[in-house]
């Protein structure tokens, strides 16, 4: 009938997190994500709750970074990243849900501030990117709520694991599925426009391997916070 899973007011219970240089209200009380502790702030899953969205720090949030999985958002958070890099720090623990992406829209349209995607370097999590984009093919409906369509792709690609020199065995073999997934993303229109994601994709096929972000923890406990995202922000390194 047109009706969306929000406006009927169906929710799920609280998934994403949030940590970093943004406030808001939850309906009464006054959040600072700065002050969440390693944990971060648990994204509320009836987004009509959220107001008065504001980065009103000495030094403001400049991006959104949305990470893929909870160990990796727990590893910035802990590290306090935001503080090295003034930014805001999200993740939906795997699977993009609704709550998570709803914020994310809202946020990004409150600060106007550019959103940097950090996933496994995998077909799974180049597709789970693509939700937060452009949202799921089966709630096409309600996608102008839910999509943030101008999210750049930060990493972890198939090209970095050389660029990078991540070691072989903490890289992983695609399995069958893996190739007829990423095959089937190169048919894909949002995917065909961005000729930088055909070419890592196409990487990703040719070189037959896969890595997640935590292959990074191999060369170090914070090379990720101290030597990887410091290199991809002052390269500009993002497609």
């Amino acid at each position: 009938f047109g009706c969306t899973r929000h406006s009927l007011q169906v929710t799920a219970s609280e998934k994403g997190l949030v940590v970093g240089r943004v406030q808001f209200n939850d309906d009464a009380d006054f959040i600072d994500c700065t002050k969440m502790g390693r944990s971060g702030k648990n994204i509320p899953s009836y987004i009509d709750r959220v107001s008065e969205i504001k980065s009103d720090f000495d030094k403001p949030a400049e991006f959104i970074l949305l990470v893929e999985k909870d160990a990796a958002f727990q590893r910035l958070a802990e590290d306090r990243f935001y503080n090295t890099y003034p930014c805001i720090i999200m993740t939906g623990k795997g699977e993009a849900d609704l709550a998570t992406r709803m914020f994310l829209r809202r946020v990004k349209d409150a600060l106007n501030i550019p959103v940097l995607g950090l996933f496994d370097s995998d077909a799974h999590g180049l597709k789970i990117l693509s939700v937060y984009m452009q949202g799921s093919e089966a709630m096409s409906h309600d996608s102008a709520n839910l999509a943030t369509p101008d999210i750049k792709w930060l990493g972890v690609r198939p090209s970095d694991l050389n660029k990078y020199d991540v070691p072989k065995d903490c890289r992983l073999e695609l399995t069958e599925h893996d190739v007829k997934f990423a095959s089937s993303l190169l048919k894909k229109e949002y995917v065909i426009k961005r000729k930088a994601w055909v070419k890592e994709l196409e990487k990703m096929l040719e070189q037959k391997e896969k890595a997640e972000i935590q292959a990074f923890t191999s060369k170090g406990f914070q090379y990720l916070t101290e030597t990887y995202l410091p290199r991809k922000l002052k390269e500009g390194d993002w497609v």
